[in-house]
């Protein structure tokens, strides 16, 4: 699949998620977080969870293969169609745990600080952490999905890069 039907086919499903993402959250509602969290996964619910899947998986990998400038149109797509980058998570079995972990930072990276450079820190930490609790070596594979990460600092607190490497800090 080339970059530019995968382009079209992020366009396709960012529109179908685009009413579940710009939906609002009454967070005057004590019971807002059991509601939300009662909904189902917002690409199952717009019916196209395995397009969804299949779509960035294969963005994922043409941005891990990929050279330096097809890496920075993958986060150009992630960027500019923000509900599929809310929307599409990773889903699936995995061969390991490590492969899980990697893949999991190489969508980080990917994704390129789509929101608050805060988030992305936390979710780093939370699954450097996990790994760490699985026995696997972060440091290897946080430096080389760093090495392919963008040098653009979004939010004032540092390129997904640099956020990625902060991995390695124990939380």
């Amino acid at each position: 699949m080339t970059l530019a039907a995968i382009r079209e086919d992020v366009a396709v499903i960012d529109a179908l998620l685009r009413d579940i993402a710009d939906r609002p959250v009454d967070l005057a509602d004590p019971d807002w977080q059991a509601k939300l969290s009662a909904t189902p996964p917002p690409a199952e619910e717009a019916g196209v969870a395995v397009e969804a899947a299949a779509t960035l998986t294969a963005l994922l990998d043409i941005y891990e293969s990929g050279d330096e400038g097809t890496r920075g149109e993958v986060r150009r797509i992630f960027r500019a169609h923000r509900a599929f980058s809310w929307g599409v998570g990773l889903t699936g079995e995995w061969p390991s745990a490590a492969a899980e972990f990697r893949r999991r930072l190489v969508h980080i990276s990917a994704r390129d600080q789509p929101q608050d450079a805060r988030d992305e820190l936390i979710e780093i930490w939370e699954l450097c952490a996990w790994a760490r609790e699985r026995g696997i070596d972060v440091e290897p594979i946080v430096h080389a999905v760093a090495d392919i990460s963008g040098e653009v600092d979004h939010f004032g607190m540092g390129s997904t890069r640099l956020l990625i490497l902060r991995g390695l800090e124990r939380r």
